[in-house]
């Protein structure tokens, strides 16, 4: 599975820092990872709050354009050994100097330029700024006006994330508005913790992809309407699993939504919080749904239609997994 050429479309920035990279951090910072990591550098996290304790510490810990700089270089390289070609990252702007215009265009133009060496090696990359549930639709008009003002380059879609239980979805309206007019793609967090109610909500800000979205197969009414509509899921098995929203991989409903005719992609979420690799992913669906590699193609397939690229990028994505 390393070999096959991957396309990743859920990636949060922060959630995919290596091991070693955080360590070098926390020694550039003389600070302790304790609940981040264990001393063999695994998660150290125990339940779902833990884990949201641990990745609000490591946005803590980064300090500024030139370490959200590094840190991209980190994930990118690791994301090509993983035989990614394309990923697109979740990137908050309340992150990179509070959602203020003038520190997001500093911090993204860090990253903008660890991206453009990264497409020369070989993987492409976009960012989807990120509007956080939890600060509310106020501080989300922020956000996507920080994506509105960079859109079309790296910055190509807007997302909400955060969690589910906070508001609904409408509240966002306006921010998915603006990043609509400025022409960026549209995904949000939903039916992962929130039920199919969640899902039809996100459908609601007029999204093209769900983050997540495994709840949907609750109600067959919406497996069908996402089916119809073309409406791409963005989903992470292993995060399911490792916070107990699916019990076993084979109990994931990624392959009743398959067979109901529904657009899936695979992504990992946050891996190191979560024990898991791209290709680690791959392979365990192989090993459970016993699939190979015609059917992971058609979801990277499916992934770079729906990737919120250009048209030229997109067409080179599709030749070189065709």
């Amino acid at each position: 599975m390393k070999s096959l050429k991957k396309i990743e479309l859920h990636l949060h920035l922060e959630g995919a820092a290596p091991a070693g990279f955080l360590r070098d951090l926390a020694a550039r910072r003389h600070e302790s990872l304790e609940g981040i990591l264990d001393a063999g550098g695994r998660a150290a996290w125990r339940e779902f709050r833990d884990f949201l304790r641990a990745y609000d510490r490591v946005c803590a810990m980064l300090h500024g354009p030139m370490d959200y700089a590094r840190l991209l270089a980190a994930v990118l390289s690791e994301c090509a050994e993983q035989g990614a070609i394309y990923v697109e990252l979740f990137v908050a702007p309340e992150f990179c100097g509070g959602a203020d215009l003038p520190a997001w265009r500093d911090h993204l133009a860090a990253m903008e330029e660890v991206a453009r060496a990264a497409a020369l090696s070989g993987i492409e990359s976009r960012a989807i700024a990120t509007c956080l549930r939890h600060l509310g639709p106020e501080r989300a008009r922020r956000s996507a006006l920080c994506a509105a003002e960079t859109a079309g380059g790296w910055v190509a879609g807007l997302g909400l994330a955060g969690a589910e239980d906070i508001g609904r979805p409408q509240d966002f309206a306006w921010a998915f508005d603006c990043a609509r007019e400025a022409g960026l793609g549209l995904t949000a967090h939903a039916g992962e913790w929130g039920g199919p109610e969640s899902v039809r909500g996100a459908l609601e800000l007029g999204v093209s992809r769900i983050g997540h979205g495994i709840r949907a197969i609750e109600d067959r009414a919406l497996v069908a309407e996402l089916a119809s509509r073309g409406i791409t899921l963005e989903l992470c098995p292993g995060s399911n699993v490792a916070l107990g929203i699916v019990p076993r991989l084979d109990r994931h409903p990624i392959a009743r939504l398959l067979d109901a005719g529904v657009r899936v992609t695979v992504s990992t979420d946050d891996p190191p919080f979560f024990g898991t690799s791209l290709v680690q992913e791959y392979q365990g669906l192989a090993d459970c749904f016993g699939w190979d590699e015609t059917v992971f193609r058609q979801f990277n397939l499916w992934a770079a239609e729906a990737a919120f690229c250009d048209a030229p990028t997109r067409e080179r994505l599709i030749k070189e997994l065709s």
